[in-house]
């Protein structure tokens, strides 16, 4: 979860909107998508099978150089609909500031040809937590990335920070954030269908600890973009049991 602290007073976001986001961040946030290593795409190659009877069977013959799919980035907006999010002194909705710098994302990532973006939402309406990962897992999704631009109750702290999923909090004041996320709706997980409770669970265990691996990466990687050049808050890498970001499958920032 990508965000940009506030003051409990209000969110600053001069209108239009698109014209208050900083581009700059962005920008940086594309980097650090450029430069980790977490989305890589996997190479598609034709080989051979025997069949039951012994005869070799072979792959279709592909003319020309086959092109392997692009990774997908699944872009999620925070809040939205009925649920506006942090509301600013003077009116302002941190749906429509997430919207906005979603958007701006997709576009600046789009443009280096080197991924495919999705967004779980492109308009002002609301989608359940729940639902909104299983959008990345249905699409197929190599990372989520939920954007938001949260208040808190201490005007003092303002800059960016980066979260990842945990079921312990890295401190009081993202506990309390994971929280107030979390009321949103009920989160509940996706299970493997047609096994026993006993396989799902080393199932489970193997992939969460894959996607908690590329999750972490992430983080770094999007810290070290913005480090010298936005303001960040005090360990800006934190954690907390963000029920968005509790994909078993997709690294989850």
């Amino acid at each position: 979860m990508a965000e940009r602290s506030a003051r409990t007073a209000g969110l600053h976001a001069p209108h239009p909107l698109q014209n208050s986001l900083n581009r700059r961040g962005l920008l940086i946030t594309g980097a650090g998508l450029l430069t980790t290593g977490l989305l890589t795409t996997q190479a598609q190659a034709t080989g051979t099978a025997r069949h039951a009877t012994g005869q070799t069977l072979h792959a279709p013959a592909i003319v020309g150089k086959a092109r392997p799919a692009l990774p997908l980035v699944m872009l999620d907006p925070g809040h939205g609909g009925k649920d506006p999010g942090a509301i600013g002194y003077t009116g302002t909705y941190e749906k429509h500031v997430a919207e906005a710098a979603a958007t701006e994302l997709r576009q600046q990532l789009l443009a280096t040809g080197r991924y495919r973006v999705a967004m779980t939402r492109t308009s002002d309406h609301f989608v359940p937590l729940d639902g909104r990962v299983e959008l990345a897992q249905e699409h197929g999704a190599s990372l989520f990335i939920s954007m938001h631009a949260d208040a808190l109750h201490n005007a003092g702290v303002r800059g960016a920070s980066v979260y990842t999923h945990s079921h312990g909090a890295s401190d009081s004041q993202t506990a309390d954030l994971a929280k107030t996320e979390n009321s949103a709706d009920r989160y509940g997980g996706p299970l493997v269908q047609g096994t026993s409770p006993e396989v799902q669970q080393i199932l489970a265990s193997l992939v969460t600890e894959e996607a908690r691996r590329g999750s972490a990466h992430m983080a770094s990687a999007v810290v070290a973009s913005f480090q010298s050049r936005i303001n960040l808050l005090t360990h800006p890498h934190r954690h907390a049991a963000f029920a968005v970001l509790k994909s078993a499958q997709i690294p989850s920032v």
